[in-house]
């Protein structure tokens, strides 16, 4: 679902393929989600397949493109920094 700057909905489409979701798949999402950012608004997976859920998790993408955890799960923050003189990785 793509949604507008205004909150409401715009469009909505299926996503499926004869193949599991790869890398590749969340790749695009987090295009599409980087252009509806740029344009204002936002894109909203709803009922994504528990494969590509878990590999959101896996990237860290999911609250990104609006899918939340699974019931249970605890969603944790990370944070960095850098601290001056801290080597380059």
């Amino acid at each position: 679902m793509l949604i507008g700057p205004t909150g409401s909905e715009v469009a909505l489409w299926v996503l499926s393929g004869s193949a599991p979701p790869d890398l590749g798949v969340v790749e695009a999402l987090a295009r599409w989600q980087l252009f509806a950012r740029r344009a204002g608004g936002s894109i909203r997976l709803c009922q994504a397949a528990m494969e590509l859920a878990e590999l959101l998790d896996l990237v860290g993408l999911r609250r990104e493109v609006g899918g939340q955890p699974e019931r249970g799960e605890q969603v944790l923050a990370v944070e960095e920094g850098v601290e001056p003189g801290d080597p380059v990785a």
